[in-house]
């Protein structure tokens, strides 16, 4: 019978499969278990501070907690180890098709997850991107298409989600990918009772009353400070020691935001309000750099290889400034950025792994009411944990995109349905304005999405002046 404890979505829960691999005969996570339990036994001042990581709010699950406790015990090699041989011997399998078709196609919308009072959506300030050409062939319907998603500000789109295949070998799979306009949208970076850490941050789980009324989507950070390699600086206040060379996801005051190379393209001027690092750069110019090909520590820190194929998430810029989420399971660093390359980012970073912790939740609320559990939406359905994780207390930090403040936000009528689990395959899909003239991923763009923003950023260079 297969381990119910296994969390990789590829993998059945329900029904018998074929023999998988294990370190022995247990599960990672077991394995990990039985070292916390050692150590409970062995000592007591251990014991208690295992008791306490269990207990702390916003931990996540168990083996997601117990896990922490042994990397924040000195034992993050060891985790790294043990994650490095279960993953290595339960590959995804190489074939198939995704269980149904990408981006809502059609026969796969669900009813229920559409608004028959939305008319049509205004494209973002920026247009709507243009379609992701897909990487495995032939692309399947709906394949890299863009839709809205979310809460509207100004009366315009703000997101926009596609769905696309990782790699032309894993066709089973599928990864997604959130578009964001930076011209409407205020990045937070949000910190956790752990992560960094401390107390009197100005941006702290859990979002204020203000951040929850604006609040658009929420999605992971970084790794944990000591296993990555990078800083963490937020509102004049320094978590972790910015580090030079790093790949940094930087928030200006107004609530913009670029991906960029900490000391080349960005430093800290009067216009920086956050920066959260994490490992090197997966894409520079618009090339995937040499680093991702190589397994280093100092390139991937303490925890997965380069290439082994794990839930994995990352963001990146493009050309006009927009920012471009990328997220999914069975993905190396290499097929990460090769996703996030085809949306368009010309720098990239990665940004936290395994399923745990790998979360992007839009919300679309009912007029009047707060985000919450029930109106958000998980981007992909197999995405672990609440659509609320991020609402309430958090251990770690995370990042919570806002509607800028005054702009006015666009909730479901009471009469029209929330939000479904997820938005793949039941996207709340919305008629565009603009009709497609072809189904095909490269169909051209319409005349507003080809328009030239008023501002550009360049390929290498940095926003900020």
């Amino acid at each position: 019978m297969t381990n119910m404890l296994d969390d990789r979505p590829w993998i059945q829960k329900e029904a018998p499969g074929k023999p998988r691999v294990q370190i022995g005969t247990l599960s990672v996570r077991r394995w990990v278990a039985i070292v916390a339990l050692v150590a409970v036994v062995v000592g007591t001042p251990l014991g208690v501070s295992y008791v306490q990581a269990l207990t702390v709010p916003g931990g996540g699950a168990l083996g997601a907690r117990t896990v922490d406790w042994v990397r924040s015990m000195g034992g993050s090699r060891l985790v790294a180890w043990f994650e490095n041989m279960y993953y290595g011997h339960n590959a995804p399998p190489a074939g198939g098709a995704p269980p149904a078709a990408m981006n809502g196609g059609t026969g796969t919308i669900d009813p229920s997850s559409v608004d028959p009072q939305a008319t049509g959506i205004p494209l973002s300030p920026l247009g709507k991107p243009e379609a992701v050409p897909a990487i495995a062939q032939p692309p399947l319907t709906g394949e890299g298409q863009w839709e809205p998603v979310g809460r509207t500000v100004g009366g315009e789109a703000a997101m926009y989600a596609a769905f696309i295949r990782p790699d032309a070998v894993h066709t089973s799979l599928t990864a997604g990918l959130v578009w964001m306009d930076p011209r409407v949208i205020d990045l937070r970076l949000v910190a956790g009772s752990q992560q960094p850490g401390g107390s009197g941050w100005v941006d702290q789980a859990p979002l204020s009353a203000d951040q929850r009324r604006r609040l658009l989507a929420t999605f992971n950070a970084g790794f944990r400070l000591p296993d990555g390699w990078g800083g963490y600086y937020a509102g004049g206040r320094t978590g972790r020691p910015l580090v030079d060379n790093a790949a940094s996801l930087v928030i200006n005051r107004d609530g913009s935001a670029t991906v960029a190379k900490w000391g080349r393209d960005v430093t800290i001027t009067a216009s920086v309000y956050a920066v959260r690092q994490n490992l090197s750069l997966i894409l520079d110019g618009g090339l995937v750099t040499p680093e991702v090909f190589h397994n280093s520590m100092r390139s991937w820190g303490a925890t997965l290889r380069n290439e082994v194929l794990v839930w994995r998430s990352g963001i990146g810029v493009t050309r006009n400034g927009a920012l471009v989420y990328a997220a999914g399971p069975g993905l190396s660093i290499q097929s990460l950025a090769d996703i996030l390359k085809h949306a368009g980012a010309v720098r990239a970073m990665e940004l936290d792994i395994n399923s745990t912790w790998v979360s992007f939740i839009s919300f679309k609320p009912v007029m009047g009411a707060d985000p919450n559990s029930a109106n958000g939406s998980k981007l992909l359905p197999t995405m672990a944990g609440d659509p609320g994780r991020y609402l309430g207390a958090s251990t770690r930090d995370f990042f919570a995109v806002l509607a800028k403040r005054g702009s006015s936000v666009t909730d479901v009528s009471p009469s029209a349905p929330s939000a479904t689990p997820s938005l793949n395959p039941l996207l709340t899909r919305t008629p565009s304005p603009y009709p497609t003239l072809s189904p095909s991923p490269f169909a051209t763009p319409s005349v507003k999405a080809m328009r030239s923003p008023s501002f550009r950023v360049s390929e290498t260079a940095s926003p900020y002046p």
